[in-house]
C-alpha cells in the first residue's frame, strides 16, 4: 500500500518509549528524539553499560549531523534532552508508542511483548470503523521492528492484539529512509494508519505491507538475493568474491554487491532470516546456503566480526 501523500502531525506530543539499547534502539532513540513528534523518548534495557553507551552513540552521531550541516546545534540539544534511559520495563507505563528492538528471537520478542501488555495503560475504548486512533482513549501502540518475525505470532503474546504493529526500520536508522509497516491478522486499522502518520512525522517514508508474511516486502526479495550470491561462490560460478561483488554492483547499478551486504547486514542475521522464510514458506528455493552456514558456524558473521566472506581490520 502506498503511503499518504500528505504529512500531517499529530494532535499532540507524544511520549516514546524504545525497549532495547541496542544499535538498532539507540538509532530509533536517536530518531524519535529529533523529531518535532516526540515530548519525551524513554530507552529501557536491562543491561545499564548498554543504556550508557547508546546514549553515547547518540551523541556521537547527532555531533557528525551537526558537523555536517544536517541539523543545527539546538536541534541537537533539544533531541539529547528529549532522551532518558531507565533499566526497568515499568518505567514506560505513560508511554504512548512504544518500539520494541530486541534481539531478532520470536520467543524473547513474545515474552517481552506479553510483560508490556500488562504495563502499559488499558485500553478504555476500542477505535471502530474509519475513527483515528486516540491514544487518551485507545491507549498506546506497541510496535516490534523485526525484520522477519511474525506480527501475528508475538502479538498472541498480549491480551490485545489490535494495537500491536509491526515497524520495520531499516540499518542504520538515522540514515535510511524507508520504514515498513505491517499489520498482524488482528491489528486494527488504526493502528496501522497512526502508524504510518508517526513514521511521516519523524521524517521517514512508510510502506504498508498488506499482510504478514514472512519476510514482508524488503527481506522477502533481499535475502533470496544475497542467499543466490553465496550460492554462486560455492558452486563456483565465480570462485572470487569481489567479481561476484563488482558484476553486480556494475550489471545493476547497486551502490554495493551482495557479498559485501551480507557482510554489512551480519550473516548471521541473513542465515536466521533465510531460515524464517525457509520454514515459514516450506520452498526449497528458500533453503540457506550451505556455504553462509559454514561462514556462521564458524563465527565469520561479516563486518562486527572482523571478518565474514571479507577481511575487516
Amino acid at each position: 500500500s502506498a503511503p499518504p501523500s500528505s504529512r500531517t502531525l499529530m494532535p499532540r506530543l507524544l511520549r516514546f518509549g524504545v525497549v532495547g539499547a541496542g544499535q538498532m534502539g539507540a538509532g530509533i532513540a536517536q530518531v524519535l528524539a529529533s523529531s518535532s513528534s516526540a515530548s519525551s523518548v524513554l530507552v529501557t534495557d536491562t543491561s545499564t553499560s548498554a543504556l550508557t553507551r547508546s546514549v553515547e552513540g547518540i551523541a556521537s552521531s547527532l555531533a557528525r549531523f551537526v558537523s555536517k550541516g544536517r541539523i543545527s546545534a539546538d536541534a541537537r540539544d533539544a533531541a539529547m534532552h528529549r532522551i532518558a534511559t531507565s533499566p526497568s520495563l515499568d518505567d514506560l507505563h505513560l508511554c504512548d508508542v512504544i518500539v520494541e528492538a530486541v534481539p531478532e528471537d520470536e520467543s524473547l520478542k513474545r515474552q517481552m511483548f506479553a510483560k508490556l501488555d500488562h504495563i502499559v495503560r488499558p485500553q478504555l475504548e476500542t477505535p471502530s470503523g474509519t475513527t483515528p486512533w486516540d491514544f487518551d482513549k485507545n491507549g498506546p501502540i506497541l510496535a516490534t521492528n523485526t525484520s522477519s518475525v511474525s506480527i501475528t505470532r508475538i502479538a498472541s503474546a498480549t491480551r490485545n492484539a489490535s494495537r500491536v504493529v509491526g515497524v520495520h526500520f531499516m540499518n542504520p536508522v538515522p540514515i535510511m529512509k524507508l520504514v515498513e509497516i505491517i499489520p498482524g491478522a488482528d491489528t486494527c486499522q488504526a493502528a496501522v494508519e497512526a502508524s504510518v502518520q508517526i513514521v511521516n512525522d519523524i521524517g521517514k517514508v512508510p510502506v504498508a505491507a498488506d499482510a504478514d508474511r514472512p519476510g514482508f516486502i524488503v527481506n522477502r526479495i533481499l535475502m533470496p538475493y544475497i542467499n543466490e550470491a553465496f550460492f554462486a561462490l560455492m558452486e563456483g560460478v565465480s570462485r572470487d568474491p569481489h567479481a561476484i561483488d563488482t558484476a553486480m554492483q556494475l550489471g545493476t547499478n547497486v551502490p554495493m554487491g551482495p557479498l559485501t551486504l551480507a557482510d554489512h547486514i551480519g550473516l548471521d542475521t541473513c542465515l536466521s532470516i533465510m531460515r524464517v522464510l525457509h520454514h515459514g514458506l516450506g520452498d526449497d528455493k528458500y533453503r540457506p546456503c550451505p556455504l553462509l552456514v559454514s561462514y556462521v558456524d564458524a563465527q565469520r558473521l561479516g563486518k562486527k566480526a572482523g571478518r565474514g566472506v571479507f577481511e575487516y581490520k
